[in-house]
């Protein structure tokens, strides 16, 4: 029998300023030193941008095991951070894979820490409510993915993270990569992959008032009406090498709040 999650209570929020006029939301992203058009496609938006907001909602690395000690790759993209972080704030979400990302990562970048779930209040539309986005990596919503969850669950505690961060780069890494196969090998091997569950997230939305789920970490990038005015975004994965390029933005725009999609609408990346 599958269990809900508890409901958030007490959801953090984040009330969108009015001068936001437009919001960016990505996730899955996966940056790796081995797949340079990725990151390269990724510092180009992150440039060129005309948002007034950026949402990172997890996996923006492939790996990340600890803020201390940083490769020449990992420089990179915290530079490219920094910059965006001069010119708007940026929101990040720690996913199932950079989870350690911490304070001194943050602090660097400029990048304002986001808990999961989290309430993105976008104002009064017109003399309707309020529009609220519930924003999530996701992951704890797969409520099949029993394994996960567990490992998850352990994962998270900070008594698990303090020991594993005390353990030597080394051997940190070799455990990432223990963890990165064995999660590729259950994907290629399951191709009715774990999704979010659909009561979780109705549960989630009433118990935060929003209309609203946007969420990554399935790399099913869809639209799901749940009925009663719900509705859950699955924001893409980026894969600058795939056939095609899977490298896209949802962004929320406030002339368009008023439509039934809530202001919400998925952009492809120009990559010429």
């Amino acid at each position: 029998m599958t269990h809900l999650p508890p409901a958030p209570s007490e959801t953090p929020c984040v009330r969108a300023q009015p001068a936001w006029q437009r919001i960016d939301f990505i996730s899955d992203l996966h940056l790796d030193a081995g797949e340079p058009a990725t990151f390269q496609a990724w510092a180009q938006h992150m440039a060129h941008t005309p948002a007034d907001a950026l949402f990172i909602l997890g996996d923006l690395f492939e790996v990340w095991v600890g803020d201390d000690n940083p490769d020449p790759f990992a420089l990179q993209c915290m530079a490219v951070l920094k910059a965006t972080a001069l010119r708007m704030p940026v929101y990040f979400m720690c996913g199932n894979r950079d989870f350690l990302v911490g304070a001194e990562l943050l602090s660097t970048t400029g990048m304002q820490g986001l808990s999961d779930p989290t309430v993105l209040d976008l104002g009064v539309v017109g003399d309707s409510t309020p529009t609220r986005i519930l924003l999530s990596h996701g992951d704890a919503l797969c409520l099949d993915d029993h394994d996960y969850l567990a490992f998850r669950a352990q994962v998270r505690q900070p008594e698990w993270q303090a020991a594993f961060l005390a353990k030597p780069l080394a051997e940190r890494q070799a455990y990432a990569r223990s963890v990165r196969n064995q999660s590729e090998a259950l994907k290629r091997s399951h191709a009715d992959y774990a999704d979010v569950d659909t009561q979780a997230a109705i549960a989630w939305l009433k118990a935060t008032n929003a209309q609203v789920l946007l969420h990554g970490h399935t790399h099913k990038p869809a639209v799901h009406d749940l009925g009663d005015g719900l509705s859950r975004w699955v924001l893409s994965d980026w894969h600058a090498d795939s056939q095609p390029p899977r490298l896209e933005v949802l962004s929320w725009l406030r002339e368009e709040a008023y439509n039934p999609t809530h202001g919400l609408r998925r952009l492809p990346l120009n990559t010429n």
